[in-house]
């Protein structure tokens, strides 16, 4: 497992310390792990937001599909 190093300040060490029972290893990993599943689904909220937003923007009966045949079929073969 990766390690990774934090700084903090000397009073917060120091109440860690007194509160030495508790793995604080884990208890950042938790934090980390939390936030970044916060992050992501806030990142996936975005994006429906987003789609929504461009779906209502498209002409009434608009097809992407159809779109994107057609812009296939300009490009030249390769």
């Amino acid at each position: 497992m990766p390690v990774i190093t934090i700084r903090v300040g000397r009073e917060l060490k120091e109440r860690m310390r007194r509160l030495s029972h508790i793995n604080w290893s884990e208890v950042v990993r938790e934090a980390i792990k939390r936030r970044i599943e916060e992050e992501e689904e806030r990142n996936l909220a975005e994006a429906v937001l987003i789609n929504e937003r461009l779906r209502r923007k498209a002409p009434e009966g608009w097809n992407s599909v159809e779109v994107i045949r057609r812009w296939r079929s300009l490009q030249t073969p390769r």
